[in-house]
């Protein structure tokens, strides 16, 4: 399966930062931007796992478990941040 996420990545001084927006505590870096979202990647590849696993945990035996597919916004497919306005 294939999921798609956002890395907003930053560089300070020689190391490229990277971090998800949808998964809190994802990220990651490395000295060039390659590495940085291979680490992001893996972060959010555990982050996921383990959130699973909790969840599965204690489950009643009654229980279903399908899978669901959402399909990302129209924003989320281009490279800028949607625009926010002030109410």
């Amino acid at each position: 399966m294939r999921n798609e996420f956002t890395a907003v990545i930053e560089k300070d001084q020689d190391w490229y930062i990277a971090y998800c927006l949808e998964i809190p505590g994802a990220n990651g870096m490395g000295k060039t931007k390659e590495e940085c979202l291979e680490n992001l990647a893996d972060a959010i590849k555990l982050i996921l796992e383990d959130r699973r696993e909790d969840g599965l945990r204690g489950l009643p035996s009654d229980a279903d478990s399908e899978i669901v597919m959402v399909q990302s916004p129209d924003w989320a497919r281009g490279s800028n941040t949607p625009a926010f306005r002030d109410s």
